[in-house]
């Protein structure tokens, strides 16, 4: 990496923390390729900008996930009801897999 983060978090944060602001992430729920990018886990050294208690609601043309203070759990929940339909068994499966191998 040879810069900082970019402006991305200083939209995110900017609009979590104005009276009234609401923090909103936009996307399609599955990229050119047919990959989700709703997933379970990040890559082997896949970077992270933007912090969870940032964000206030994540929309794809399968809904809208509402994640503003809600625990790990269920915000999972949410991200699974808008991720794409024929991926959402998987990413959950995947996601408790994870958590009760540990």
């Amino acid at each position: 990496m040879y810069s900082g983060v970019g402006v991305k978090m200083d939209f995110i944060r900017g609009a979590s923390l104005r009276d009234g602001g609401k923090a909103i992430i936009a996307l399609p729920s599955v990229t050119k390729r047919g990959e989700s990018r709703i997933v379970p886990y990040l890559k082997q050294s896949a970077g992270v900008v933007t912090t969870h208690s940032h964000i206030h609601y994540v929309i794809t043309e399968n809904g809208i996930a509402d994640l503003y203070g809600k625990s790990l759990k269920q915000r999972v929940k949410e991200l699974v009801k808008i991720a794409y339909p024929n991926l959402q068994e998987w990413i959950d499966k995947e996601y408790h897999a994870l958590v009760n191998g540990l």
